[in-house]
C-alpha cells in the first residue's frame, strides 16, 4: 500500500499561479514560490494528500524549455524557497512530485550552448538527437537537430547516450537529497526511450522505497509504460476524454466502456492518474455544455478506479479556454484571498471538499474495492466500489434507477443524506437531474478511520455539493404534503406557550461548522419566519439527523 495508491492529487502550474512574467530575464530571484504557501492550507481543507507542481526549474519561458535542472526558476525564487515549500507540504501531510522534463531541454541549456560554441568539437554533440552540422534552422545556428513537437525551442535529448542517462539520474538523486521530493511526473513520457525509463525506475527504487514515477501518455496501451520495470502510472487521457464527452453527448456507455478498457490494459496493482482538466487542456467548466454536469463528472473522478487529481482553480468552477498559440488562459494567476468565502458559498468548492472527505474515510472501498457495474443507460450509470454504490444522472430531469444492491439493508447517501431501503437484494432510488450520490450501508455510515462511531455525512461530507440553477438540489427528506390553512391554525394554537425556534441559541458561524442540533434550530427558525410551524414540520426537522442534509436544507431558504 504505497502512498500514491491512496493519494488525492492537487495540480499546480507555479509560474501561472504565482503571476510570474512569461519570459525569464535571468535576473535576481523573485520569491514568488513563497506566495503559494497559503495554498497548502487550502489543499488540506479540501482533502488533498499530494501535490503535483511544475515545471519548477530554470527556463526561458513556459518552463518546459529547461535551462538548469538544479536551480529553481529565478522567477519563483531560490532553491532554499523550494526546499522550504516542500518541507511545509510534508508537515501538512502532503506528498510532493515535480515535473521531470527529461525528453528535451531549452536552447540555453549548457550542453546545447557548448554545441553552438564548439560545433563538431563539442563533447556534448551526441547529447542531442541527429545533430547535423550540414543543416540549419530558423535560429541560424548552422546546424539542425531533432526537437519535440516541431519546436526547435525544445531540443530533443539523446536518451540512449549513457552520459545523458547518467546525468538525468543524477538530477533525480539531487532532487531527492536537496528537496526531499516524493516522485516525478515525466513530461512527454510517450516519446521517451524505454531503456531510459527503466534506468529512471532503477534510480527511483534506489532513492526512496516509495518514490513514484508517473508519465504523461496521451494514447496507446498504457501497460507499455506502466508496469513493473518502467513507470508506476500514467495519465489516463482516455478517461479524461470520456468524462466530458460522455456528459456532453449524454452517453454513459462511452464512460463505462472506457473504464472497462483501461482496467483491462494494466495490471491490477497499477492505478492510473485520473483528471478532468490540467495545464494543457481546457477547464472542465468550459468543456461541459451543461455546467450542472460538474457534479456527476467530479463524483466519477473521485470514485472510479484510479488516482484522482484536481487542477488548481477548477475547485472554484473557473473556466479556461485554449487560445491560438497560447495556453496562458489555462494557467492563470489566482488570488486565493478572493475565494475565502468559497468554502461556504461556492457549491463547486463544497463538492470537492465533500468528495475529499469521502475518499479519505472510505479509502478502503475507493482505492482497493472491486469495481462492479450495476446499472447503465445513456443517461444513468451506477456501479459498486466494494460496499459503496455510486450513481449518477446526466439527464436534465429526475430519473429512477433500480439495481442490484447485494444485501437487504438500508443505505445512506453521503452527499445528500438520503436514507434508502434495499429490498430483495435490490435498491430503487431517484436522482435529480445532473446529479449523483455515493451510498454506504447504514451499518457502516458511522465508521471512522480511528474506529470510533461518527455521523457519516457530518464527518465525510459537511459542505454543500455543487448544484446550479440547471440542477435543483435533491431533498434529503421526502417533500411533505402542504398543510391546509386549517391545519396550520390548529397546530399554531396547539404550540402557543411552547419554546419558539427563534429563542434557540444559534451561533454566528457557517452552517457546515454547526452541530446537528444547531442546524435544526436554524431551519425551524427560518420556517417560523415564513409562518406557523406545525407538528408535522417540526417532526420532519427533528427526525433528520444527517448533517449535510440539514446544511442543504438551511441553504435552501
Amino acid at each position: 500500500m504505497a502512498w500514491y495508491d491512496e493519494a488525492v492529487f492537487y495540480h499546480i502550474y507555479p509560474l501561472g499561479l504565482s503571476g510570474a512574467p512569461r519570459k525569464n530575464d535571468y535576473g535576481g530571484p523573485v520569491h514568488r514560490l513563497n506566495t503559494l504557501k497559503p495554498w497548502i492550507g487550502h489543499m488540506q481543507k479540501l482533502g488533498f494528500t499530494a501535490l503535483y507542481i511544475g515545471p519548477l526549474f530554470q527556463s526561458v519561458g513556459h518552463g518546459y524549455e529547461t535551462t538548469d535542472y538544479r536551480l529553481l526558476d529565478s522567477r519563483l525564487g531560490t532553491n532554499e524557497d523550494l526546499k522550504d515549500f516542500v518541507s511545509e507540504c510534508h508537515k501538512a501531510g502532503i506528498k510532493v512530485i515535480f515535473d521531470g522534463v527529461f525528453n528535451h531541454t531549452g536552447r540555453d541549456f549548457f550542453a546545447f550552448q557548448d554545441i553552438k560554441e564548439n560545433r563538431e568539437n563539442s563533447p556534448y554533440r551526441d547529447w542531442y538527437c541527429n545533430v547535423n552540422f550540414r543543416g540549419n534552422n530558423e535560429y541560424n545556428d548552422g546546424f539542425s537537430y531533432d526537437n519535440w513537437g516541431g519546436f526547435n525551442l525544445l531540443a530533443k535529448l539523446n536518451q540512449r547516450n549513457p552520459a545523458v542517462r547518467d546525468y538525468i539520474c543524477d538530477v533525480i538523486r539531487f532532487w531527492v537529497s536537496e528537496f526531499d521530493v516524493d516522485g516525478i511526473r515525466l513530461d512527454a513520457a510517450d516519446v521517451l526511450d524505454f531503456e531510459f525509463m527503466k534506468a529512471l525506475r532503477r534510480t527511483a527504487d534506489e532513492v526512496k522505497s516509495d518514490f513514484w514515477l508517473m508519465g504523461e501518455v496521451i494514447h496507446g496501451d498504457y501497460s507499455r509504460w506502466a508496469n513493473e520495470s518502467t513507470l508506476h502510472s500514467v495519465t489516463n487521457y482516455a478517461l479524461h476524454k470520456a468524462l466530458y464527452s460522455g456528459h456532453n453527448d449524454h452517453n454513459y456507455f462511452e464512460i463505462a466502456h472506457t473504464v472497462q478498457r483501461t482496467i483491462s490494459m494494466v495490471p491490477g496493482n497499477i492505478r492510473l492518474y485520473n483528471f478532468v482538466d490540467n495545464h494543457d487542456v481546457e477547464r472542465i467548466s468550459t468543456k461541459l455544455m451543461n455546467k450542472a454536469h460538474y457534479m456527476p463528472v467530479n463524483i466519477l473522478l473521485y470514485t472510479l478506479p484510479g488516482i484522482p487529481s484536481v487542477y488548481y482553480g477548477s475547485e472554484f468552477g473557473i473556466e479556461g479556454r485554449k487560445e491560438q498559440y497560447s495556453d496562458d488562459s489555462l494557467r492563470p494567476f489566482i488570488d486565493l484571498g478572493e475565494h475565502s468565502n468559497d468554502y461556504e458559498n461556492n457549491p463547486c468548492t463544497g463538492l470537492i471538499a465533500s468528495l475529499g472527505r469521502i475518499h479519505s474515510r472510505w479509502k478502503q472501498e475507493l482505492v482497493y474495492g472491486d469495481y462492479r457495474q450495476l446499472f447503465l443507460t445513456n443517461q444513468q450509470f451506477a456501479f459498486a466500489r466494494g460496499s459503496l454504490i455510486v450513481a449518477v444522472n446526466n439527464s436534465d430531469g429526475e430519473a429512477w434507477i433500480n439495481m442490484e444492491s447485494g444485501a437487504d439493508t438500508a443505505y445512506v447517501g453521503l452527499l445528500s443524506g438520503r436514507r434508502l431501503e434495499s429490498s430483495s437484494g435490490r435498491l430503487n432510488l431517484s436522482l435529480p437531474g445532473c446529479s449523483g450520490d455515493i451510498f454506504v450501508p447504514e451499518d457502516d455510515a458511522g465508521r471512522s478511520d480511528s474506529g470510533e462511531d461518527e455521523t457519516s455525512v457530518e464527518k465525510a461530507a459537511s459542505v454543500s455539493p455543487c448544484i446550479t440553477a440547471a440542477a435543483p438540489p435533491a431533498r434529503a427528506v421526502p417533500a411533505m404534503p402542504a398543510a391546509s390553512p386549517q391545519d396550520r391554525t390548529e397546530d399554531a394554537e396547539e404550540h402557543k406557550g411552547k419554546d419558539s425556534p427563534d429563542d434557540a441559541e444559534i451561533p454566528d458561524i457557517p452552517y457546515d461548522l454547526m452541530t446537528v442540533e444547531q442546524l435544526q434550530a436554524v431551519i425551524l427558525s427560518k420556517m417560523a419566519k415564513n409562518g406557523p410551524v406545525t407538528d408535522r414540520m417540526r417532526r420532519d426537522v427533528t427526525e433528520n439527523i444527517w448533517h449535510n442534509s440539514l446544511v442543504n436544507w438551511a441553504n435552501s431558504f
